[in-house]
């Protein structure tokens, strides 16, 4: 499964110095952020419309009214993440998209929540 860039924050790190160390990949996510965002209700609601229209049964996608709803979801996630609705959906926007070529890819990220997850925030 992918990891959606935007959630994971990708740091290459280096030693000061003559010595240049391996590039290394930590998330800089983590810890009670984290868990915050995976247990807002509107990332849960999120989860229920990808399954609604990117799931097994759903008819034809209609993108724009996917990302429409999707951005209204993490507008409302924003106080709780202690951003602006402005903020929070410029923070999002690639995501809907992405959702849609890690489905095609991978229908099973739907089967459950937890797999939703690790696809949105990378495994655990």
């Amino acid at each position: 499964m992918k990891r959606l860039i935007p959630l994971v924050i990708v740091a290459t790190l280096s030693l000061v110095g003559a010595a240049i160390a391996q590039p290394q990949t930590r998330s800089l996510q983590g810890g009670d952020a984290e868990q915050a965002f995976t247990n807002d209700p509107n990332l849960h609601a999120f989860y229920d419309l990808s399954r609604a229209q990117l799931g097994k049964g759903a008819g034809a996608l209609d993108f724009n009214d996917y990302q429409a709803k999707s951005f209204v979801l993490f507008r409302a996630m924003g106080a709780h993440m202690g951003m602006t609705p402005d903020q929070m959906q410029d923070h999002l926007k690639l995501i809907p998209g992405q959702m849609v070529q890690i489905v095609k890819e991978d229908p099973k990220v739907l089967d459950s929540y937890a797999n939703f997850i690790a696809a949105l925030v990378g495994p655990k």
